[in-house]
C-alpha cells in the first residue's frame, strides 16, 4: 500500500473515531482534508496505478426472508431472478437488471446485518444504495400502488440543476434511494484522466476544465 492511500486509511479511521466519539471539529478538519482540499486530492491519487476494474458488479443483502426480498425487488424495482451457481450451498437468490446484480443470502443467527436500521425513520444520510432512474413520476406511483412508505425531497434546485429523491425500505429495513443524479455534472477534483466511464450506459456530464467544457 503506498503512502497515499496509507494517510487516506488513517483519515478515514480518524473520521469514523471522530463521528463516533462526536467530536465536530476532529471530523470536519478531516473532511475538509481530503474534500476541500484540490492538493491534497492531487496526493492522494499520484502513486495509484490505473486500475483494472470496470464498473459494479453487484450488491450483496443478508435477509430474514429472501423469498419476501425476491418479491420485493422484481414486483417494486424490476429486478429478474437469474440462475444462481449450485457451488453456492447455502440459501440465496440472485437479480439482474439495470447493469448491476443484486445477491440475497438467508439470514441466520451467525450473520447479521449491522448496518441497516429497521425503525420506520427514513433518514437520507442512512447507508443505502441508489438507483438512476428516467421517470421519477411512475416510480413514485408504483411505490404508492404497492403502498410502499417513502420519502421525497428535491435538492440543488439554487445550482440549476435540480435533483429528485425517493428514499424506501426493503422488507429488512436496507434503505433504497431513487433519484434522477444524472441531472448533476459531475465535476473530478483531480485526476480527471482516471476516470472510467462505461460506454453502453449514459453517464453524466463531465467537466473537462475550469471553463466547464463538456
Amino acid at each position: 500500500m503506498g503512502e497515499a492511500c496509507r494517510d487516506a486509511a488513517a483519515a478515514g479511521r480518524q473520521l469514523r473515531q471522530d463521528e463516533a466519539g462526536g467530536g465536530g471539529g476532529g471530523r470536519h478538519h478531516a473532511e475538509n482534508e481530503l474534500v476541500g482540499d484540490s492538493a491534497v486530492s492531487t496526493k492522494l491519487c499520484e502513486d495509484v496505478p490505473a486500475m483494472p476494474m470496470m464498473a459494479l458488479n453487484h450488491i450483496s443483502r443478508l435477509c430474514e426472508s429472501v423469498d419476501a426480498s425476491v418479491r420485493f425487488y422484481v414486483k417494486a424495482l424490476g429486478f429478474v431472478l437469474i440462475h444462481r451457481p449450485p457451488a453456492l450451498d447455502f440459501s440465496g437468490a440472485w437479480l439482474f437488471n439495470y447493469g448491476v446484480g443484486i445477491h440475497l443470502v438467508q439470514r441466520d443467527d451467525a450473520r447479521r446485518a449491522p448496518d441497516v436500521r429497521p425503525e420506520t425513520e427514513l433518514d437520507p444520510m442512512d447507508n443505502h444504495v441508489s438507483f438512476q432512474c428516467e421517470d421519477m413520476g411512475a416510480m413514485e406511483r408504483r411505490l404508492q400502488a404497492m403502498r410502499i412508505r417513502y420519502m421525497k425531497r428535491t435538492i440543488n434546485e439554487e445550482e440549476g440543476s435540480p435533483i429528485d429523491q425517493l428514499f424506501f425500505r426493503d422488507p429488512d429495513g436496507f434503505m433504497i434511494e431513487i433519484c434522477n443524479c444524472e441531472n448533476l455534472e459531475l465535476v473530478p477534483t483531480d485526476a480527471l484522466g482516471r476516470l472510467r466511464l462505461p460506454r453502453d450506459r449514459h453517464n453524466p456530464p463531465v467537466r473537462m476544465g475550469a471553463g466547464g467544457a463538456e
